[in-house]
């Protein structure tokens, strides 16, 4: 019920292979930036990609959060990416029923090079 949880829950399916479980935390008209340089748009497109990255079986660790910004029912979530790939953030909605669900989600920031 907090924005927060979004990324847990995205690890905790992740791992256990759940695309539909993945695409089911992003609104229906979502934009992923994924794969890098390009976008995936909508909810089916989005578990369809999850699930040709999970039949890999890759192995997502949790990553603590950065302080969340909150604007009524809109939430800006943050975190510091383990695996180099610099920061992920997103951009999440309230819904009616008080759940949150991504609406934009950048899960690459790499650093710039120097």
């Amino acid at each position: 019920m907090r924005p927060e949880d979004i990324s847990r829950l995205f690890v905790e399916r992740s791992n256990a292979g759940d695309a539909a479980g993945v695409a089911a935390l992003y609104e229906e008209d979502a934009v992923l930036a994924y794969p890098p340089g390009g976008q995936t748009v909508g909810r089916e497109a989005i578990r369809a990609l999850w699930e040709k990255v999970l039949a890999n079986r890759p192995r997502f660790e949790p990553e603590p959060p950065l302080p969340t910004l909150i604007s009524g029912d809109i939430a800006l979530t943050s975190t510091v990416a383990k695996d180099g790939a610099g920061a992920r953030a997103q951009v999440a909605r309230r819904q009616p029923d008080g759940s949150w669900l991504r609406m934009l989600d950048q899960p690459e920031f790499a650093p710039p090079a120097r």
